[in-house]
């Protein structure tokens, strides 16, 4: 009955589904989001790709809300980007990867719809390269240099004449200050837009990198349903670009489960077009350290977004696995707790089972003592250790239930092998997740 209610009460209240962004030196947060960056405008409107249902009412996937979007850049850009792994791939993926081929890895624009993936469709293809032909003609730039994406419901064709109407309007709409309109039209089954952007200097030229992202359920991310646009006004060199998005979806985005489902559509792109002035960045020194440490702060902060508001959560996850023999180790653990359905409902219910989570340590494929690791469970109301030399603890239970009961829970894994450490992020598993993906096309 105790766990009934204390069931019931964490349903019933609000959730706060944002997250507190930490300060950094050197770095600091701003709004903008997409359009943070110089040089970069944004635009979002609704044009019928999510209908309405018969009888009035509105499901995540069926609203009057804004569900197309498009990011232009007043100059050509640089541009890098990493997908799904999934080998069922939505066809914007395919025709988006063919464009940069062509361009040379170039690109100025961006169109992209929620409702509809456009995946599984045997007209896929053609309709991912129309909408980037209505979108070249009506900005006049070459179709190769234009990247497209979609998210929503797969295997339902995607309906064309909505997006011919809408390309003008977007056009016409394109502003500095757009983000929040665009922001909120790639949203599916999420309940907030999410949106992050810094500002450093290089060369003593103030930088800006900002993003948008979506995604909350389909989530398990091997680059989740997630897409990501980044832009910054840094300038630098393609290929370093490349690496540093590369490394560092390595340590967000692949380190994020909601569901453990790989999206067919998942896809982070990153446009740059030099407009801060700085001296291009060809190698590794210092401006390239910096630039790699605000991509990371904006791609991180996302992903902790994207975790804690994951279909039907009330609880963000942080699993940080440390004294390990080496990254992908430590990877490996992190991720294994943090996607386990036993860990994340025994999280919901304010459960601290550390068997649950040892059972998740032992099948994570991964090569460390049983007889080393500790566990400890932590929030803002406090920490407690669960385990110690991989063996259950006293603690009390009163305490414990205390600091689960917090909106963000940390579950702290030390395997005392090694000096490696990665993070992973997640949320708890709850009655809505069910109801929101029983009803996921109704």
């Amino acid at each position: 009955m105790e766990i009934q209610q204390n069931m019931s009460i964490m349903q019933n209240q609000k959730v706060k589904k944002t997250v507190e962004l930490k300060k950094e030196d050197g770095f600091a947060y701003m709004e903008g989001g997409i359009c943070a960056a110089k040089g970069f405008k944004a635009s979002g409107v609704y044009c019928g790709i999510k209908h309405g249902l018969p009888d009035g009412n509105e499901s995540p996937l069926n609203s009057s809300k804004n569900d197309i979007a498009m990011i232009v850049a007043d100059t050509e850009c640089t541009a890098a980007g990493v997908y799904t792994t999934n080998k069922v791939k939505g066809a914007p993926i395919i025709v988006t990867q063919n464009n940069l081929a062509k361009s040379g890895g170039k690109a100025r624009a961006v169109i992209v719809n929620s409702g509809n993936a456009n995946t599984c469709n045997a007209d896929g293809e053609e309709k991912a390269v129309e909408m980037c032909r209505l979108t070249a003609e009506a900005l006049d730039i070459p179709i190769e240099q234009v990247i497209v994406a979609s998210t929503g419901v797969i295997g339902q064709v995607l309906p064309i004449e909505p997006v011919k109407n809408a390309v003008p309007r977007l056009v016409e709409g394109l502003s500095y200050e757009g983000n929040g309109e665009a922001a909120a039209a790639i949203m599916t089954t999420d309940t907030v837009k999410k949106e992050c952007a810094v500002k450093f200097e290089i060369d003593g030229r103030e930088c800006h990198i900002g993003g948008m992202a979506k995604g909350s359920g389909m989530i398990h991310p091997n680059m989740a349903t997630t897409l990501n646009f980044v832009t910054t006004d840094v300038d630098i060199d393609k290929g370093l670009l490349q690496k540093a998005l590369g490394e560092i979806v390595k340590v967000t985005y692949n380190c994020l489960s909601v569901d453990g489902d790989t999206s067919t559509n998942d896809m982070v792109s990153v446009l740059a077009n030099g407009a801060a002035g700085n001296e291009k960045i060809t190698e590794e020194g210092e401006a390239y350290k910096i630039f790699y440490r605000g991509l990371y702060l904006v791609l991180m902060n996302m992903t902790r977004m994207l975790a804690k508001d994951g279909e039907g959560a009330t609880k963000l996850l942080t699993c940080v696995c440390s004294s390990a023999p080496d990254l992908d180790t430590a990877i490996i653990v992190a991720k294994s707790v943090i996607r386990s359905p036993l860990v994340k409902s025994a999280m919901f219910g304010a459960d601290a089972n550390c068997g649950r989570i040892a059972c998740a340590l032992g099948y994570a494929g991964a090569d460390f003592d049983a007889d080393k690791f500790d566990v400890y469970l932590a929030s803002k109301a406090g920490k407690i250790q669960t385990c110690r030399d991989g063996v259950g603890l006293e603690f009390s239970e009163e305490k414990a239930k205390e600091i689960l009961m917090e909106d963000e829970i940390e579950i702290d894994v030390r395997l005392n092998i090694g000096e490696a450490s990665a993070t992973a992020w997640g949320c708890d598993l709850t009655y809505d997740y069910v109801k929101i993906n029983g009803d996921y096309r109704s």
